[in-house]
């Protein structure tokens, strides 16, 4: 027998891309996966895991994480916010642009990449500046950035001076076959709201943000994706039409995909009622319309990807007047459970990892996710029947902004592996 560093027996495989569940042993040798099944008995494991009665799983890929470093230390570090995912199941992280310095330089990317990799907890890929500086002015050195590691360029949610402007950038990402992340809004429309433009803000006095704020820029998009030909990514989309409107682009054959954040699913705008500003989100959270046409999308694949939209913030920046909070939630490490408990009755399982693990991975062309032999050993141990109290002693990132502090979840990530390595559990 041929030795061999790991062997995780008596798990059932949840393979999303075959879409199977299967109880049968894994082995995992020099960070991939090597055998399957009664093949793992050709060689003899220097450790092993008996996973009995848990699910064995491919580690999540989150397309959208936050990290505070470098600018923002108060409000968490690369290795605080890694930790918290390793704590949910997530081996790929894919940061988003907005750190201080932005992601518009080759630079910040290898500073950002060689302080991830240092912490060793998860694997970090950058999105960079769809525009330099995101001020939405002149396109960013993109293929410089896809050069140095980008998987994405995104301007997340700040303004393009002009339509023009996003069509020279969405012309020269698609000369380079680079993927565009677009957080659709249109801020001739948004106005600065803080909250959804509906019954309740309207009852709190809140300045309001309405669905055509998001369904205008994906329109205008979509003609320009229509014209050039690039490759776009609607991330944290927050309504039923937008859904729809992204649903009949993917039948006309554009190369569209679409992402929701996971608070988007579960909550609605009624819950900041009382000025919670713990649900003061952007995109904000908006009806329960919304909510369950999201849920559908989400189902029959319109949106292939969940993401945590992970957001941590310090306790003061919740603790003003709603409208002047930072926006945001902290949720690497609630993201696994809460996925799995809203749709475990809703969809297969092997279709909700897959929401989780190959749709997302897909997007950012990460092609050595999965369960197949030769992949990375990028893996999630989870316990579906397991109740764990989410508290602060429990809870890695330092971003205290999430609404489940103090709550039990029903599952409970047991064990996570990056290229084999034990970072959790």
């Amino acid at each position: 027998m041929a030795d061999s560093g790991l062997r995780i027996k008596n798990g059932c495989l949840v393979d999303p891309k075959q879409g199977t569940e299967q109880i049968a042993d894994l082995l995992v040798s020099d960070g991939k996966i090597a055998a399957i099944g009664a093949a793992c008995d050709q060689f003899e494991a220097t450790q092993e895991i008996d996973a009995r009665g848990m699910w064995v799983m491919p580690g999540i890929v989150d397309l959208a994480a936050h990290l505070p470093e470098s600018g923002y230390e108060s409000r968490g570090s690369i290795r605080s916010e890694l930790a918290a995912a390793a704590a949910g199941g997530v081996t790929t992280v894919c940061c988003t642009p907005d750190t201080q310095p932005v992601i518009d330089i080759p630079a910040v990317v290898k500073l950002i990449s060689g302080k991830a990799g240092r912490s060793g907890l998860a694997r970090v890929k950058c999105i960079g500046a769809l525009t330099q500086g995101l001020e939405g002015s002149f396109p960013s050195e993109m293929y410089a950035l896809k050069q140095a590691g980008c998987v994405a360029v995104s301007n997340l949610r700040m303004p393009f001076a002009s339509n023009r402007v996003l069509l020279h950038c969405l012309e020269y990402a698609a000369t380079h076959q680079i993927a565009v992340f677009l957080s659709p809004v249109d801020h001739t429309l948004s106005n600065d709201g803080c909250c959804h433009e509906g019954a309740v803000g309207v009852r709190l006095g809140l300045a309001g943000v309405p669905e055509t704020a998001e369904t205008v820029a994906i329109v205008t998009s979509l003609l320009l994706v229509e014209q050039t030909g690039a490759r776009v990514h609607y991330s944290q989309i927050s309504s039923a039409r937008s859904v729809e409107l992204i649903r009949q682009a993917q039948q006309q054959g554009l190369p569209v995909t679409a992402g929701v954040a996971i608070h988007q699913l579960l909550f609605t705008e009624s819950s900041i009622d009382g000025f919670n500003s713990t649900f003061h989100l952007q995109p904000p959270l908006r009806t329960e319309h919304d909510r369950l046409a999201l849920i559908e999308g989400v189902i029959d694949g319109t949106i292939s990807a969940i993401c945590s939209d992970h957001q941590p913030q310090n306790v003061a920046a919740k603790m003003a007047p709603f409208a002047a909070t930072e926006p945001g939630i902290s949720g690497l490490q609630t993201l696994l459970p809460l996925t799995m408990a809203l749709f475990c009755e809703k969809m297969p399982l092997p279709a909700i990892i897959d929401r989780l693990t190959l749709g997302p991975a897909a997007i950012i062309n990460q092609a050595d996710t999965g369960l197949e032999l030769g992949c990375n050993a990028d893996l999630t141990i989870f316990d579906p029947e397991a109740e764990e109290v989410v508290d602060v002693d429990s809870w890695r990132s330092r971003g205290l902004n999430s609404p489940f502090l103090g709550q039990a979840l029903k599952g409970k990530v047991m064990a996570t592996f990056l290229e084999g390595k034990r970072v959790f559990g």
